[in-house]
């Protein structure tokens, strides 16, 4: 494995540095996509809508059926010769909870909502 040399860390791998380059590329793209959801204008968050929807589900797809279960019913990723993971594994867990269970459950109105759900918390002194 090729070698970089970084004068704070010593040696570190060409792999790490592109994981790290891959890792904050995604987290700032997702942070974007955040942000706009939270504070774009509609027309503006159709356009996004339009656009980012289909690669979000595109992506999903494609990372879930990597995780499909195998003919012994072990997720193939997740799997090791020395140690089957059952499916589903994490990652159907996670994306079931992010997009049936939680995420794209409608929320109640507010005015729909128990009264002790709209009061502030109190401070913890």
């Amino acid at each position: 494995m090729p070698l970089c040399r970084r004068e704070s860390d010593g040696d570190v791998s060409v792999d790490e540095i592109l994981g790290q380059v891959l890792r904050s590329a995604v987290r700032e793209r997702l942070d974007v996509l955040t942000e706009l959801a939270n504070r774009a204008d509609a027309p503006s968050l159709l356009s996004v809508a339009r656009s980012e929807l289909p690669r979000l589900t595109e992506g999903w797809r494609t990372l879930l059926t990597a995780h499909d279960a195998d003919e012994k019913g072990n997720c193939p990723e997740c799997s090791s010769r020395w140690r089957p993971q059952k499916a589903p594994c994490s990652v159907w867990r996670t994306a079931y909870e992010h997009l049936v269970a939680g995420a794209l459950a409608p929320r109640p109105a507010r005015h729909q909502r128990p009264a002790h759900a709209l009061r502030p918390a109190a401070p913890v002194p």
